[in-house]
């Protein structure tokens, strides 16, 4: 080991004594600047992840849509199957109704399905938490947790659904009444904006709701596992003529995903001031040092340190607090993020307000995902900078001339 490293590390971590003041609060400065880094970025990483799971298995991998009804689904949808990108399609039509349950009326959003079909484009059965699935009919509907806990109905309760429809038959002269439907089952994906406000019927049910006949809205596809919905999305775009349209989950939502990255970067930014804070207090504490330690410098260039040599002691002392603080900032952020969930009950329990917050952000729970590049850039950013803030006090130290040096008192 060269000795000035040697000496760099004994000044910052002296064995066998008390670390200097300076090195603990150099070293904790570097550690909130990286744990509030790791959590931060790992938890707009964790949505943005999410997002791109939940969506892909409530909505499927593409979407073909005319932004209009259309009734040659069938045609459309053999199409789509003989291609070796996609596993399934399934027809999908939506809208919006108004569901009342005794006097207690809410707006959702409603979806059309053909169950057998929709099975294989997302795991239906998986998002099931009472009731059966194969007990939706053309009478019955499927509805989410949100709509279930709101109106404070149960499987086998009758709900009255009004549609659009009745509108335009009024101006008709023609009174449509509300149609009586039965709870067939309730359902809970994980994901709030769909939890929240969603109704499930038959596609036949949907397609009368609305007046389609027998048209529908879009057709839902399943790509094989492996397969970039980017590259199949231009693919098969190739199979149809405008207006028709092949997208993926990605541009259907991309609103949500641009609104986290910004927020990430912005915060990126803001939290790397932490960072650049420690760094001064390390220059600060390291200037010190070289004014303490005047005389030991000069003893070092007396046996024939070079300013070279002297510049890299102080300055891996810089380095050397740099990579402690990174490191205990990584395990500090990893064992603060396993207990999120404990953590953020708690923090609610006292200012309240859990279920605004999640609902907000679209999830139930906190999410949490680990980029590897991200991590990365921490770890070399908060090294850099504690080492760059080592740089100026080392230079001032490695230009002392030995005869002053030695003078001094």
């Amino acid at each position: 080991m060269p000795w000035y490293l040697y000496i760099a590390i004994r000044h910052t971590f002296p064995k066998g004594k008390r670390l200097p003041f300076f090195t603990i609060m150099s070293v904790t400065g570097v550690v909130l600047g990286t744990l509030a880094l790791v959590v931060v970025l790992s938890v707009f990483n964790g949505f943005g992840h999410a997002i791109r799971e939940v969506v892909a298995d409530t909505t499927g991998d593409l979407k073909v849509m005319n932004g209009r009804i259309f009734e040659d689904y069938e045609d459309k949808i053999d199409l789509l199957t003989e291609s070796p990108l996609v596993d399934s399609a399934a027809p999908s039509t939506f809208g919006m109704v108004m569901l009342q349950a005794g006097n207690r009326p809410i707006f959702p959003q409603v979806q059309g399905i053909e169950v057998d079909r929709e099975r294989k484009i997302v795991p239906l059965d998986d998002y099931i938490r009472y009731g059966n699935l194969d007990e939706l009919d053309d009478d019955s509907v499927l509805i989410s947790s949100g709509i279930a806990n709101t109106l404070r109905i149960r499987v086998g309760d009758e709900v009255d659904i009004y549609t659009p429809l009745m509108i335009e038959r009024l101006k008709q002269d023609e009174v449509l009444l509300p149609r009586l439907m039965r709870v067939a089952a309730v359902f809970e994906t994980g994901f709030t904006k769909i939890d929240e406000n969603t109704v499930i019927t038959t596609l036949r049910t949907m397609q009368d709701l609305y007046g389609l006949g027998d048209g529908v809205h879009a057709i839902k596809v399943k790509l094989k596992p492996g397969v970039d919905a980017d590259f199949a999305a231009r693919e098969l775009q190739g199979k149809f003529e405008p207006p028709f349209r092949v997208s993926t989950w990605l541009e259907s939502n991309a609103d949500y995903l641009a609104i986290i990255e910004f927020e990430k970067r912005m915060m990126f930014f803001i939290l790397l001031i932490i960072v650049l804070v420690a760094s001064f207090s390390i220059a600060t504490s390291l200037f010190t040092s070289v004014v303490k330690k005047t005389r030991e410098i000069g003893l070092f260039t007396s046996m024939g340190a070079t300013s070279q040599q002297i510049i890299a002691c102080f300055c891996l002392q810089g380095f050397s607090v740099g990579v402690v603080g990174t490191a205990i900032g990584f395990a500090l952020s990893f064992a603060l993020l396993s207990a999120r969930e404990t953590i953020i009950d708690a923090i609610f329990s006292v200012i309240g307000g859990k279920e605004q917050t999640m609902q907000f952000y679209f999830f139930s729970e906190l999410p949490v995902h680990y980029k590897p590049v991200d991590l990365i850039v921490i770890a070399v950013l908060s090294i850099s900078i504690a080492t760059l803030a080592g740089l100026v006090p080392s230079i001032k130290a490695g230009l002392l001339k030995p005869v002053e040096a030695l003078r001094s008192e």
